[in-house]
């Protein structure tokens, strides 16, 4: 409690309010001096990447309103379905509606964080300290790595200028972006190094880094998995093979794993103060300290049938009521219940979001650590690497070391995991012969319910895995997409939103227009 009311205090003496500047809400003054300041940045700038990718939308809460930021990725990859009892229906969601005043994508979000991640980056290295440097670097790549995945070419190298009178930066390609976010996990890693080895090191973060606590090798795994990530997206290009010596050069550092992961945690707490400083994935979806919910909270994103059905099918029942409440209070798997999305004849109950998301307790799940990179995902990342050969490393290990990361994940034991990877339908040599990325892609789409929505749906993008089914009530915007089968396209690309059109016409006005068939039919540079 004390800590997170120390990480309050800093975010309130770097400026977090939204403040008007250039052609995005930026949060601070980047006119400003930021002597002395590289502690309370970090904290607040490792809060507010938490916060986006678990769901909150901190930056424009309370003056948008909720947001959805990454919920309808849940509803398209087969997770959530929206409630259907009790709630007006939203058939933007089921009718896959997108628009550019819709939604809320997280657009302003992100470069709201970026733009303090980048003030920092800025002062870091005017004060010569290249531990802080290198962290700007890492999470500057994690915040544009999401802005390409939503929107393919955003502004890049041109961001942040407004101070010097560039209200309307040019759009960079998503491959560029990319190819230069590759470089600077190179150079994250190189400052880290160089630091290290330097007869008398400059000070890095200690406990104002709430995510490794100052450990900069830990940092140096973040950069290196960041880098596969990047690379491993790009298995459908026509380079990437090439990628392979880049890979190569940095393997040594190692990746994030199930001991090592990515995870925020100010001091997290049941308590609704400075707009609640509970977790932001419960935040946004779990109980409030009265007992109510949030706008969206745990009554309002139900079981989807696909992602249940999914996991019946693999024997997968020990994580599957870890993921979903049952109806009925129980511990039986058959009790949970999923519906098909756009059903006009839902079940009458429906299970909600379980205990091993929000805690099994509200006093647990308010102070879990946010998840910005899982062990079980790097360790899925690894084992598709590995089998393409482009690292070293057995795909069979990995990829069951991928699966205990989730079950530990959800307070679930190794000998469960052991049991069920154990499995012909499960293990990597038997569930899908020749094909080891179907297996480690389901695998990976499993272990990411919930906090992991966006990067499922990225590598649906990518993969075609798993295939998730149509909505029953796709409306004009899918009805094309979905053979008899069922198993329709999801909309492959957001739009930009409506304040981009405001206060940046020309640039984005070169972008692909905003229509029914962009939204299916325009790609991210790396998908399939």
């Amino acid at each position: 409690m004390k800590k997170l009311t120390l990480i309050i205090t800093i975010l309130t003496a770097i400026g977090i309010t939204s403040c008007k500047k250039g052609f995005l809400d930026e949060t601070v003054n980047p006119n400003a001096p930021l002597s002395n300041t590289l502690p309370l940045a970090l904290s607040s700038n490792e809060k507010g990447a938490a916060d986006i990718v678990n769901g909150w939308n901190s930056y424009t809460y309370p003056s948008v309103g909720y947001a959805w930021l990454y919920g309808p990725y849940a509803v398209w990859e087969g997770y959530w379905v929206e409630s259907p009892n009790g709630y007006v229906s939203d058939n933007r969601l089921t009718q896959y509606t997108i628009l550019t005043t819709s939604l809320g994508f997280p657009w302003t979000d992100l470069y709201d964080n970026l733009s303090n991640v980048n003030l920092m980056q800025v002062s870091a290295t005017q004060q010569n300290n290249p531990d802080y440097e290198a962290i700007a670097l890492v999470l500057k790549a994690y915040g544009f790595e999401q802005l390409v995945d939503n929107f393919n070419n955003v502004p890049y190298s041109q961001a942040f200028q407004g101070g010097s009178g560039n209200l309307t930066p040019a759009y960079d390609s998503g491959a560029s972006i990319y190819a230069d976010l590759i470089k600077q996990m190179d150079n994250a890693i190189s400052l880290i190094n160089k630091n290290a080895a330097a007869a008398i090191p400059v000070a890095g973060p200690s406990t104002d880094d709430i995510i490794f606590g100052g450990n900069m090798t830990s940092w140096k795994k973040f950069a290196n998995t960041m880098k596969l990530r990047l690379i491993m997206r790009q298995s459908n290009t026509a380079g990437f093979a090439a990628l392979k010596a880049e890979l190569s050069s940095t393997e040594a550092e190692g990746y994030l794993d199930g001991t090592t992961q990515a995870l925020a945690n100010p001091g997290y707490t049941l308590s609704d103060a400075y707009n609640g400083q509970e977790s932001p994935f419960y935040l946004m979806y779990g109980n409030k300290p009265n007992g109510s919910t949030t706008l969206y909270g745990n009554s309002y994103w139900l079981a989807n049938a696909f992602c249940v059905g999914l996991m019946n099918s693999l024997t997968d029942t020990a994580r599957l009521v870890r993921f979903y409440q049952t109806v009925d209070g129980s511990t039986n798997p058959a009790m949970v219940i999923g519906a098909v999305l756009g059903s006009p004849n839902p079940p009458s109950a429906i299970s909600s979001i379980g205990p091993g998301l929000l805690g099994d307790t509200p006093t647990a799940g308010a102070s879990k650590s946010a998840v910005l990179f899982s062990g079980a995902e790097s360790l899925f990342l690894q084992a598709e690497a590995a089998s393409d050969g482009m690292i070293t490393g057995d795909p069979n290990a990995l990829y069951n070391a991928g699966i205990t990361a989730s079950f530990e994940s959800l307070g679930l034991t190794d000998a469960q995991a052991l049991a069920y990877y154990s499995q012909p339908t499960v293990a990597l040599a038997t569930a899908n012969p020749g094909n080891n990325q179907k297996s480690i892609i389901i695998q990976k789409y499993i272990a990411l319910n919930g906090y992991g929505n966006f990067e499922a749906y990225n590598e649906y993008r990518r993969t075609g895995y798993p295939a998730v089914p149509r909505s029953l009530n796709p409306g004009a915007e899918g009805a094309s997409t979905g053979g008899a089968s069922g198993i329709g396209q999801l909309p492959s690309i957001v739009f930009y939103p409506q304040i981009e059109y405001s206060t940046n016409p020309v640039n984005v006005g070169k972008q692909p227009a905003a229509t029914i068939s962009t939204e299916f039919n325009q790609k991210i540079f790396w998908a399939k």
